[in-house]
């Protein structure tokens, strides 16, 4: 194996690991799927399987549990990436795409407000909090 100088060391690790926070990577024993975290919309538990819905509308179905696949975030993601959030049991959403709230009907619509959009439900209370979370985050953070 080849071991990287001290200089190049320097330059691409960093490089690297900023290329590798671009992407989420998930690994089974006979997976692997990897798709930018940018395009991640919305992770949806299905008992022991989860569904990472992306922008194109696809859904990867992936034998892991939304709690094992929100530690995977968190690890993969840079450091203040607070765009992930989970809501309730069954749901970790990008608030990125965050477009409607609506608390009483029980609804909540995930859109880039150009291509797609995805109308999902969750609990009252979950979609409570959320609102009040989002309404005290400042635009930029």
């Amino acid at each position: 194996m080849r071991r990287l100088s001290f200089v190049q060391s320097v330059i691409f690790v960093p490089l690297y690991r900023e290329l590798m926070d671009r992407f989420f990577s998930f690994s089974t024993s006979t997976e692997l799927l990897r798709i930018p975290a940018d395009t991640v919309v919305c992770v949806k538990a299905d008992g022991n399987y989860s569904s990472i819905v992306t922008t194109d509308g696809a859904e990867h179905v992936i034998t892991l549990q939304v709690g094992q696949i929100e530690r995977r975030i968190a690890e993969m993601v840079v450091e203040g990436d607070r765009r992930f959030i989970r809501i309730g049991k069954s749901l970790i959403v990008n608030r990125d795409f965050i477009s409607f709230i609506n608390v009483p009907r029980q609804k909540l619509c995930l859109s880039d407000c150009r291509t797609f959009s995805q109308e999902l439900s969750a609990s009252r209370d979950a979609l409570k909090l959320l609102k009040e979370v989002l309404e005290n985050i400042s635009p930029n953070e």
